[in-house]
């Protein structure tokens, strides 16, 4: 069997909070709140990508990312670019992406000091459904209200620009360095949807689909790795119950069989959509 169920790993975050999502447990009567449900690989090995659940009640820090260059020269394997898939959104749910407008790097340092970054940063309502692609280098923040699948590359490595006076630490030096402070320009690549199969995000880092899908198949990527997360129905992957709240990992060929009205999101790394995943 090639299919791999990963693990979770619960997060307590300031901004989380106890009510998560169907699938996953509540967090405990005096436990913190969960921010994030980490996915990853129970054999110990750093895959190229890292699935998270997002469960929001503050906004998240003004952050931003690094490219691979400027990761590796910090230390780290890869850079981060990261995608969002919005399954629930509370009425005026937020998230902030790009800057209102051009800025340079000395006005964007300034804005953090000041904290007037909150207002250059470019505000959008969202709702259940919406998908953005954020690369590395786009100064962002997600808002409150929010639950969401978070697709990324496999690095932890955050820089905050703004934290709204909560007593965490700040990286403007390396934050500033790697930013790139201008509107956000949607790299997605939207194909019509055929048989239930919609390509969310064609790279750079991975492809990002969505399947409204039912049926057994064969399911394989060739020599690129697969992770396939269930958020809606299920069924069977290799025998085994293919639920929402799992996340597998699909390296090879699996057996996959999908229930009526099942939805899953499929990533992989690189660019370039796979012809035929499942057949």
């Amino acid at each position: 069997m090639t299919a791999i169920c990963l693990e979770t790993k619960r997060v307590e975050k300031p901004w989380g909070r106890k009510d998560l999502w169907p699938g996953f447990e509540d967090a405990p009567e005096g436990g913190g709140p969960v921010g994030e449900i980490w996915f990853q690989d129970p054999r110990g090995h750093d895959p190229e990508l890292l699935v998270k659940y997002l469960f929001t009640s503050e906004k998240l820090s003004i952050q931003v990312h690094p490219d691979d260059t400027a990761a590796r020269a910090a230390g780290y394997a890869r850079g981060k670019d990261e995608a969002w898939v919005v399954l629930a959104a509370e009425p005026h749910a937020i998230i902030g992406i790009g800057m209102r407008e051009v800025m340079s790097r000395d006005e964007l340092r300034a804005s953090a000091l000041d904290g007037s970054i909150e207002d250059k940063l470019f505000w959008k309502a969202v709702k259940a459904g919406d998908v953005f692609y954020s690369p590395a280098g786009t100064v962002h923040a997600i808002g409150p209200g929010l639950t969401l699948v978070e697709v990324q590359q496999n690095v932890d490595l955050t820089y905050r620009l703004y934290d709204y006076g909560r007593p965490r630490e700040l990286h403007l030096d390396e934050g500033i360095a790697v930013s790139d402070p201008v509107p956000y320009v949607t790299p997605f690549v939207p194909l019509e949807a055929s048989k239930g199969r919609l390509i969310l995000a064609d790279g750079p880092a991975f492809v990002l689909e969505h399947w409204a899908r039912s049926g057994a198949g064969k399911l394989g990527g060739g020599d690129r790795t697969l992770w396939l997360v269930p958020i809606r129905g299920g069924g069977t992957i290799d025998g085994r119950a293919f639920v929402a709240g799992s996340n597998w990992l699909v390296e090879g060929d699996a057996d996959l069989s999908l229930e009526e009205n099942s939805e899953v999101l499929v990533a992989y790394p690189g660019r370039g959509v796979i012809p035929k995943i499942w057949q």
